[in-house]
């Protein structure tokens, strides 16, 4: 019997949530520069190359397609640009029409509020200064996963993304988990 093995990582922002780069015009940082992975890992959803926070790593492929269904809610902190309000707080709740795979799509209802500043620490790379406009702290939570569907669900309420952060999936969360750490456990869920 295979022993299948899987991890709980902080992604950085700068990296691809993948092992092997299929681009050959730019060198891009890779998952596998942060720890020695065992053969057949594979990350259990995506973050963007700007994106951070949680990502679970398997060995097992059935545990990757049930943590990826909607049966668990996925996190997000996200700093946004402005004051968003009550109104656009609503509008991520219901769900809100984006764009996917080139087709008008209704996101499903899920749950928003706003927070305080959650002290990440700063980013490697900066995303503006206070000079540039106040910006919000919003908690995005929801069961699905398209392509940048945070991203686009904030853009579509008028308060593009500047920062997102993946805090917790299921009940997994990244909790004092430091940038760019592996945590070997047991199991999921």
């Amino acid at each position: 019997m295979i022993k299948h093995r899987h991890f709980i990582l902080h992604k950085p922002y700068g990296y691809l949530s993948q092992f092997i780069n299929n681009q050959t015009k730019r060198k891009k940082k890779l998952l596998g520069e942060l720890h020695d992975f065992p053969e057949g890992t594979m990350a259990i959803g995506r973050l963007d190359f700007a994106s951070e926070g949680l990502l679970l790593l398997t060995t097992d492929g059935k545990v990757s397609a049930e943590i990826r269904s909607n049966k668990y809610e996925k996190e997000y902190y996200v700093q946004v640009d402005g004051i968003i309000t009550q109104k656009e707080m609503e509008q991520l709740k219901n769900g809100v029409e984006i764009g996917f795979e080139g087709k008008k799509y209704t996101t499903k209802p899920g749950k928003a509020f706003l927070i305080d500043d959650p002290k990440f620490a700063l980013r490697s790379q900066k995303i503006r200064d206070e000079r540039h406009g106040p910006t919000s702290w919003v908690s995005v939570i929801i069961t699905e996963g398209k392509f940048r569907q945070v991203r686009k669900m904030t853009a579509a309420v008028g308060f593009p993304t500047l920062r997102l952060i993946r805090v917790r999936i299921g009940e997994i969360k990244i909790d004092n988990l430091a940038n760019g750490k592996v945590l070997e456990v047991d199991g999921f869920m």
